[in-house]
């Protein structure tokens, strides 16, 4: 299988199960593009040449890799510790659907103690350990999480593991300490921000109804100027802004360099949820981001886009590429009374309550259903040119959208595709460059 498409005046041709990417002249492009409905029939000799050596060479036309066996061993690799489900914002378009007004969800330290032991002991011998901080907004349990890295250092040594911790948070509460402490202890700090004041305004609101933006945005400053360690401006985009490459370039002009931006998931019924009849919209958009940030390379406004970044050489491994983030086997996420879910969007759905930190993982049907879920499990996924790139998706997107954790979410696999195929390009034209 192959995928031909022109992006920017090239004609780029990706070799779907090798994962090559070939940029083609137009009499090559084309000629591809007969050779896979016809085979050799009517092509230049040469140009026949070329292509028959780069199917030998495994590099063009490549065979379907073989269909992957699940896991059986389970290991725990990483965990969403929701330590405050309760937040100091009440922002419309919430995973949680606004159930973030009970601020006595706090997680405790003997809560977060017990999961960060059930993570050491269901590690399997892994070395890196991941634990994302998050919420709500985690900083309204900030001692908590200063005594749980703290804790999670002291098994470091015992248990040769190594943490790796990131935070998620709304800016609200950042404060030169707390820059301190996560440039001490933290690999990635995620702050949300969705583009312009009234973007942002317009959405992330305080309890009162007020916008957040001038609340937040000198604080993120202030933080990212003094950062040691990565970051991410991390916003939503919805029907109410569609021109979203406006929103990514006002935050790049506010001096923030690694930007993420993602598409709203909603209720069909919700006025701002994203419709089919926005694509053609929203496909220019990811294209005009492309070739804006193409612009800028190597200059002082260059900038990241979290789904623009690809390696193309030594990206994730054919496990990764084919059974996805891991959730509900080496992934869950920490709700404040210690309950297991496959990941923070199935939170407080009694059906995917996986266990608890102290008793473990007790529903091992669930996780042997999540073990299986992969892009060989949908359907929908076997003609797909991105899925290698997807691994078959979000499984809570999959469930919100069809009922199924093996289903599809058929919006957001359009706009996938179309993100993917300008990372492709912007990503090979830089190397080639």
């Amino acid at each position: 299988m192959v995928h031909c498409y022109q992006l920017g005046g090239s004609g780029i041709v990706l070799d779907v199960n090798s994962g090559s990417i070939h940029i083609c002249d137009e009499e090559s492009y084309r000629a591809i593009e007969a050779w896979e409905r016809n085979g050799s029939e009517g092509i230049e000799a040469e140009i026949a040449r070329e292509i028959e050596a780069l199917i030998s060479a495994g590099k063009l036309f490549s065979p379907e890799h073989s269909r992957l066996s699940p896991a059986d061993d389970y290991d725990v690799k990483a965990l969403c510790l929701n330590v405050a489900h309760c937040c100091n914002l009440r922002c419309a378009y919430c995973f949680t659907g606004h159930n973030l007004n009970d601020d006595t969800q706090l997680m405790s330290f003997e809560t977060g103690k017990a999961a960060l032991d059930f993570l050491v002991a269901n590690c399997g011998g892994h070395r890196n350990l991941e634990v994302d901080f998050f919420g709500g907004e985690p900083l309204l349990n900030l001692d908590v999480v200063k005594r749980l890295v703290a804790y999670a250092r002291t098994l470091e040594a015992e248990h040769n593991v190594r943490f790796r911790f990131t935070l998620t948070t709304n800016g609200l509460l950042l404060t030169d300490d707390v820059t301190e402490f996560c440039n001490a202890e933290f690999d990635n700090v995620v702050l949300s921000l969705d583009g312009r004041e009234a973007t942002h305004n317009r959405f992330r609101k305080f309890p009162g109804g007020s916008g957040s933006y001038s609340a937040v945005v000198g604080k993120m400053q202030r933080f990212t100027a003094l950062r040691k360690g990565g970051y991410y401006i991390r916003g939503t985009y919805t029907r109410d802004n569609l021109d979203f490459t406006a929103d990514i370039l006002a935050m790049s002009e506010l001096g923030f360099r690694h930007l993420a931006l993602e598409p709203v998931v909603a209720s069909p019924d919700s006025p701002y949820s994203l419709r089919e009849e926005d694509l053609p919209l929203l496909f220019a958009e990811y294209e005009k981001l492309a070739f804006e940030m193409a612009a800028r390379i190597g200059g002082t406004e260059e900038f990241t886009f979290y789904h623009y970044s690809l390696d193309l050489e030594n990206g994730p491994c054919l496990h990764k590429r084919c059974a996805g983030c891991g959730a509900g086997t080496e992934y869950y996420c920490v709700t404040p009374d210690g309950t297991l879910y496959p990941c923070h969007q199935f939170a407080g759905e009694a059906e995917f309550a996986a266990g608890n930190v102290r008793d473990g993982i007790t529903n091992r049907t669930l996780t042997e259903k999540f073990a299986k879920a992969n892009l060989f499990s949908r359907s929908d996924c076997a003609e797909c040119w991105a899925k290698f790139y997807c691994a078959g998706g979000c499984s809570a997107n999959a469930y919100h959208a069809s009922g199924s954790i093996d289903g599809t979410y058929g919006l957001g696999c359009e706009l996938f595709r179309k993100r993917m195929e300008c990372a492709i390009w912007l990503t090979a034209n830089t190397a080639s460059a």
